[in-house]
């Protein structure tokens, strides 16, 4: 068992995402010290996925600083997130976005909910996340 977890930060629209990698070799500790930094940020933590995502807007420097701050053993590196020609989100609480940004559980939630224009973006979102 492990307690040093990989971390890969993706900066979001309006929030970030972290893949843990190595989440099966992690100690109970590690993993419970995660979740408890996720939950008192008011995060979603997918243990399916191996990551969670907190609404929050910050660089990857600060994410850093954050964790290291709260005794997290990690390491940390960052996966830009580049929109080549990703279409954007063109209603509701989340106009503006781009659809590979949204969480997965909205995603899903929009597939089965949505029936609007958009349709084609979220059903082929849905198809390359393997939803």
């Amino acid at each position: 068992m492990n307690d040093v977890a990989e971390l890969v930060f993706t900066k979001l629209y309006k929030s970030f995402q972290v893949e843990i990698v190595n989440l099966e070799s992690l100690t109970v500790q590690a993993i419970q010290k995660l979740e408890q930094f996720v939950k008192s940020r008011n995060g979603i933590f997918d243990f399916e996925l191996y990551r969670f995502v907190i609404q929050k807007n910050i660089e990857f420097y600060e994410f850093e600083a954050l964790v290291k701050h709260v005794d997290i053993k990690c390491s940390c590196t960052e996966k830009r997130n580049y929109h080549l020609q990703s279409p954007r989100i063109e209603f509701g609480q989340y106009k503006g976005m781009f659809f590979v940004d949204l969480d997965d559980a909205y995603i899903v939630w929009l597939k089965s909910n949505y029936r609007g224009p958009q349709k084609k973006f979220i059903d082929d979102e849905v198809k390359k996340r393997n939803l």
